[in-house]
């Protein structure tokens, strides 16, 4: 059994403190009974939980982690009728969401799971989360191309923070490096590095936070373990900024820094 606000914020209605004024407000009720003290403690399992009349979706949280291949684009559908994510996912009970967006040429670590709050800890630009990528670029990087990468840039929307970047492979057409940013922006690697004179030739995200991509080949996935959903968790700070909404769902605004 868990307190009503946590499961009303669980379920991606509220952030913890809106839920709460939700419930201290009259609008939840439980079991048909109405129910003004946030602490109480239901069994979502057991009980019938509405909110302005609407019953609460509170379904098993579960995470993945995908190596998303090319091509695939990183959304739960597409208007256009074009390949997404899930169609190289099987068909699961829950519904997933990536937590966080790739590129469609990009390849690499891509978090789903049906769990609101921790897709928005990982993708608020406020909790500043580590993703790393190895990108295979144009030419060979100098010190001062370095220098303004790990220094932060500016670009259309303003600054990109500080980057840390470590040459893995020098070549005279290609060289690959290792990138990390904690901002996310939509094709945001890719920007910053054709801003220094070398594009992108391929691109892969191999971490987030503490999650790493391990041995996953490209359209691979695993459940993660619950020692890994508390690692990624401890990557944010417990207090994030509120955000209304509805039962946990695809966030057009999900940055897409791939």
């Amino acid at each position: 059994m868990e307190s009503l606000s946590k499961l009303i914020a669980a379920a991606g209605v509220a952030s913890r403190r809106k839920a709460a004024e939700i419930v201290r407000s009259g609008r939840v009720r439980v079991d048909g009974v109405t129910v003004t003290e946030p602490g109480t403690r239901v069994d979502a399992a057991s009980s019938m939980i509405e909110v302005d009349g609407h019953r609460l979706c509170v379904e098993q949280k579960r995470y993945l982690v995908l190596n998303k291949p090319r091509g695939p684009l990183s959304t739960v559908k597409d208007y256009r009728g074009r390949r997404t994510v899930l169609d190289v996912l099987p068909e699961m009970k829950e519904r997933l969401y990536p937590a966080g967006r790739l590129d469609a040429d990009t390849e690499g670590l891509l978090v789903l799971t049906n769990d609101g709050d921790l897709t928005y800890r990982l993708t608020h630009p406020r909790f500043g989360v580590e993703k790393v990528y190895e990108a295979e670029v144009v030419g060979a990087l100098s010190r001062k191309d370095i220098s303004i990468l790990e220094d932060g840039m500016m670009l259309e929307e303003g600054a990109t923070g500080p980057a840390t970047v470590r040459v893995l492979k020098e070549g005279d057409r290609t060289s690959s490096i290792e990138i990390t940013v904690h901002a996310g922006r939509k094709r945001m690697v890719r920007r910053m590095l054709k801003a220094v004179g070398h594009p992108v030739v391929g691109l892969k995200r191999i971490r987030v936070g503490l999650l790493e991509l391990g041995g996953l080949k490209p359209g691979e996935w695993r459940w993660l373990t619950d020692a890994e959903v508390e690692a990624l968790k401890a990557t944010t700070s417990e207090t994030a900024p509120g955000k209304e909404g509805g039962c946990s769902r695809e966030s057009s605004e999900a940055p897409n820094d791939g």
